[in-house]
């Protein structure tokens, strides 16, 4: 679950304020009984966890009293996973799930915390809880002594909408609370050492007049970063958005990774290069065995919705996606034994060296004007006039079969990703010609999406000939793909012309 909050620093003689003001018509605080809350955080000798943001706790008199908090995407939320299970050692699921932060290291006692909470609810006209305030007095434990105390005031958000937390939080700072950074209690607890920076190296912007290095490094840690940060998400089987999933994001963070590698390869060290690809080639494609299954499901609820004139028969389409929901579980099974396997923890540390310091060659010190648009100019030739016996997308022949299509799209992949790996620092038509370049990605994924569900529905309705039900159905089904692939391939000239205009690609040598 998605936790968001808020925290303020007081003074141990602050007085709350009367908060009635911040609520809508008809609403009431409730105050609840004290509490005293003693949480044991678990971490490695340097601290990772805590320097990255996350948190592994036992907390006693808790439902579950295993707790891990993640880090998301906006400043205050973070993801919350809670768990049962004895005091003394942290259940294993919790561990796997901060893999990517840990590193596989050993976790251990780090700090205790005692809290005593007073809890105020902030509830509507109509009773719903919209807010909850906990105002706590916290004493950092080090045995039965007592190292140090604070206090701090926590909103969490709960039904309301976040311009009542503002409304709290103006009233709050009226009184004098200080709000500051988001700063967890065993951060502030565990002292400056918990509050250095996080072993994983994020992307920073690049200077205005850039080397070749650093905007390679610069993907290189988006890249990495992509990963990691979706690596707890997929253990969850977390959504990150209403069409999008964890699984998803993490695979293609792998695939721009490897691609970049490939397009940058003149300006990365290749036996430093080659061993990380190769290993991120293994995980995606367990994640692409998942991801697959995922597209085919969602795909097959959307072609079976296309005609709500004719729709095809219920039954025969809930056992084609019976079948596709065991596949899927199969894939994610295969998919958790690879991040839980030794293998995976070493890939993680692997990347987050990478991400520190990637290998680079002396061309690197180039500037990156002189030496990007030479290397981006490869896949982009490969794309639009082909290779290897593969026509490129200005000669694609409208009645080529699909494989023909599919070579053209990975070709289109690489064109795509190492055009946006640069545009925003070589600027120019590069920003312009990476959108046209996902609009014709969007269409030749389109065709692999049709082309792969509709060979699927007729092996599915294939490996059951008695089932005349399912073989009409699937029949349906396929060429309604097939429909789909035709649209596909009379739309794409024009899709192509945007993105093949001389004055969008002239930058290209």
């Amino acid at each position: 679950m998605l936790e968001e909050e808020r925290k303020y620093e007081v003074e141990p003689r602050f007085a709350l304020p009367d908060l009635t003001g911040a609520l809508p018509s008809g609403g009431r605080i409730v105050e609840r009984p004290a509490v005293t809350l003693t949480a044991t955080y678990y971490d490695a000798p340097d601290l990772r966890l805590a320097r990255a943001g996350v948190s592994l706790r036992y907390r006693r008199g808790d439902a579950e009293p295993w707790t891990v908090k993640l880090p998301a995407d906006v400043p205050g939320v973070r993801h919350e996973i809670s768990r049962g299970g004895g005091p003394d050692i942290p259940p294993a699921d919790l561990v796997a799930l901060v893999t990517a932060y840990s590193l596989g290291a050993p976790l251990e006692p780090a700090t205790v915390v005692r809290t005593v909470r007073q809890a105020y609810e902030l509830r509507d006209g109509n009773d719903r809880m919209l807010a909850e305030l906990a105002d706590d007095a916290v004493s950092v434990l080090d045995g039965r002594k007592v190292k140090s105390k604070f206090r701090e005031i926590e909103v969490e958000r709960k039904a309301g909408g976040r311009k009542l937390l503002d409304r709290v939080e103006e009233a709050l700072r009226e009184a004098g609370a200080v709000a500051g950074g988001f700063t967890p209690k065993h951060v502030r607890a565990l002292g400056e050492a918990a509050a250095g920076p996080p072993d994983l190296v994020s992307a920073s912007d690049v200077p205005r007049k850039p080397k070749a290095g650093e905007v390679v490094t610069a993907a290189i840690r988006r890249g990495i970063g992509r990963i990691l940060t979706h690596d707890p998400l997929v253990r969850l089987r977390a959504p990150v958005g209403d069409n999008d999933t964890a699984v998803h994001q993490m695979r293609v963070g792998c695939r721009r990774l490897r691609s970049d590698l490939r397009t940058f390869g003149p300006l990365v060290e290749a036996s430093w290069a080659k061993p990380l690809r190769d290993e991120l080639g293994w995980i995606a494609g367990l994640l692409g065995g998942a991801r697959d299954a995922e597209v085919l499901r969602a795909r097959l609820r959307r072609t079976a919705a296309t005609d709500p004139l004719a729709p095809p028969d219920e039954a025969a389409v809930a056992r084609i996606d019976a079948d596709l929901a065991a596949r899927h579980e199969d894939a994610l099974v295969a998919l958790d034994e690879g991040l839980r396997s030794d293998r995976y923890v070493k890939l993680v540390e692997v990347l987050v060296a990478a991400a520190k310091e990637p290998h680079l060659t002396p061309l690197a010190r180039s500037r990156a004007v002189d030496v990007l648009p030479k290397l981006v100019s490869r896949p982009w030739r490969q794309f639009a006039h082909g290779s290897r016996g593969i026509d490129g997308a200005a000669e694609l022949d409208p009645y080529a079969p699909d494989e023909q299509w599919h070579a053209v799209r990975i070709n289109g992949k690489r064109a795509r990703y190492a055009v946006e790996a640069v545009a925003g620092v070589l600027g120019g038509a590069a920003p312009e010609l990476a959108k046209a370049l996902a609009g014709v990605q969007d269409l030749l994924g389109e065709h692999q999406d049709a082309a792969t569900a509709a060979e699927t529905w007729l092996a599915i309705a294939m490996a059951d000939p008695d089932d005349h039900a399912l073989a009409v159905t699937a029949g349906r089904l396929f060429e309604r793909e097939r429909a789909a692939i035709r649209t596909v391939r009379t739309d794409f000239p024009d899709a192509w012309d945007k993105a093949a205009k001389p004055r969008m690609t002239a930058w290209l040598p």
